[in-house]
C-alpha cells in the first residue's frame, strides 16, 4: 500500500491505521456481506439500481426506540430521527451515499440513527436532488441550503455536524467549502465515511484494490461522475475537493475500508486537508468494505466504527 504521503511529518494528526499489504480475509461477517452482492450494476437501470439500494437500507430496519419525522422546511425533504439521550440542541446533517445518483432517506435510515445514537444528536437526514435529472451543482446547493435552515432555526454551529457517507462524504467536504465561501460559520466538525472525493478516479487504489471491493468499480463511477457532472468539470472545486482550498474547514474524521477502491481518496483528501492546517484524523480499517457502516447490525466493526464516529462528533461539539 502507497503511505508516502502519510510519512511527512506535517501530517501528524492523521492517524492511519490500514494493514501493509495483502492479508487473507477470515471475517466470517464480513464473507457473510461479500455473498450477498452479486448483480452487475452496470446491467441495472437507474431506477433498478434505485429499488435495490433502498431495499438493502430496509434489510436493515431502524431499532423501534428511534422516532422519525418528516422536514419539509429545508428546501429538500429530509427526515429527522432521534434516540433516546439524544441532546435536542445537538444536530448531525446526514447527506446520504449513492454516486450522486441513487440513494435516499430509506436507504440510509438505519445507519444515520444509530451515528445519531453513538453522538447522542439528533439527526437531519437529507433527501438532496440526484443525477441524471438534477446534476452538480444541486446536491451541494440542497445540501447548504439545509445547513442554512438549521442556523436560521437557531442551532448554534458548535451543536452541528455534517456526516456522509460514499458520495455524501465527497458532498460533507464540498458543504463545507461552500459554506465558507458563503460566509457561515463551520460546524463542529465533519465525518467522511469512505467518501468518493475525486471524480476523476485517479487514485492508486482504483486498480489496486479492483479485485478485493465488490461493491465499488471504476467503470460505474466513470458513469455516475459523467450524470453528476452533466457538462461541469471534473476538476472543478466543489465537486471534487482535492482541486479546493480547504483551509479554515472544520475538524474532520475519515473513516475508509483497506479493500476499497477509493481508499485513495481518503489518504489524498486527509494529506490535503493537514497541509492547509485542517485538523483531520484517518482511519483505515482492515478488510473493511465500502460504507460497512451500513452493516451494523450484523458486522462487529460497524458498530465499533460508527461508536468511534459518534465519540469524534461528542468531542468536538464539547470543544475538545
Amino acid at each position: 500500500m502507497q503511505t508516502s504521503g502519510i510519512k511527512n511529518n506535517t501530517l501528524a494528526r492523521i492517524f492511519f491505521s490500514a494493514l501493509q499489504g495483502n492479508q487473507p480475509m477470515a471475517n466470517p461477517e464480513l464473507i457473510a456481506i461479500r455473498a450477498m452482492f452479486t448483480q452487475d450494476p452496470l446491467k441495472m437501470s437507474t431506477a433498478e439500481l434505485r429499488t435495490m439500494y433502498d431495499g438493502l437500507g430496509a434489510a436493515f430496519p431502524t431499532a423501534p426506540d428511534v422516532t422519525l419525522t418528516a422536514e419539509t422546511n429545508c428546501g429538500a425533504p429530509a427526515e429527522w430521527g432521534v434516540t433516546p439521550g439524544a441532546d435536542e440542541k445537538r444536530v448531525i446533517l446526514y447527506l446520504h451515499g449513492g454516486g450522486f445518483v441513487i440513494g435516499s432517506l430509506t436507504s440510509h435510515r438505519s445507519m444515520v440513527a444509530e451515528l445519531g445514537r453513538a453522538a447522542r444528536a439528533r439527526t437531519l437526514a437529507l433527501d438532496y436532488r440526484l443525477a441524471p435529472e438534477a446534476p452538480f451543482p444541486a446536491a451541494v446547493d440542497d445540501a447548504l441550503r439545509a445547513y442554512r435552515f438549521l442556523l436560521q432555526h437557531g442551532i448554534n454551529p458548535s451543536d452541528i455536524a455534517i456526516a456522509g457517507d460514499s458520495a455524501g462524504g465527497g458532498l460533507t467536504v464540498s458543504t463545507l467549502i461552500a459554506a465558507r465561501e458563503a460566509r457561515l460559520p463551520q460546524p463542529a466538525c465533519a465525518v467522511c465515511i469512505s467518501p468518493w472525493i475525486d471524480l476523476e478516479m485517479l487514485g492508486g487504489t482504483m486498480r489496486s484494490k479492483a479485485q478485493e471491493d465488490p461493491l465499488v468499480s471504476k467503470a460505474i463511477l466513470d458513469l455516475w461522475a459523467g450524470l453528476y457532472l452533466a457538462k461541469t468539470k471534473a476538476s472543478h472545486p466543489l465537486a471534487n475537493p482535492l482541486y479546493a482550498e480547504l483551509r479554515g474547514l472544520a475538524p474532520l474524521l475519515i473513516q475508509v475500508g483497506s479493500a476499497e477502491t477509493l481508499l485513495d481518496d481518503s489518504v489524498r483528501l486527509a494529506a490535503n486537508a493537514s497541509v492547509q492546517e485542517v485538523s483531520v484524523r484517518l482511519e483505515a480499517w482492515p478488510e473493511m468494505l465500502h460504507v460497512w457502516h451500513m452493516f451494523h447490525p450484523i458486522l462487529g466493526d460497524a458498530r465499533r466504527a460508527l461508536a468511534i464516529a459518534g465519540a469524534f462528533i461528542q468531542e468536538r461539539m464539547q470543544g475538545k
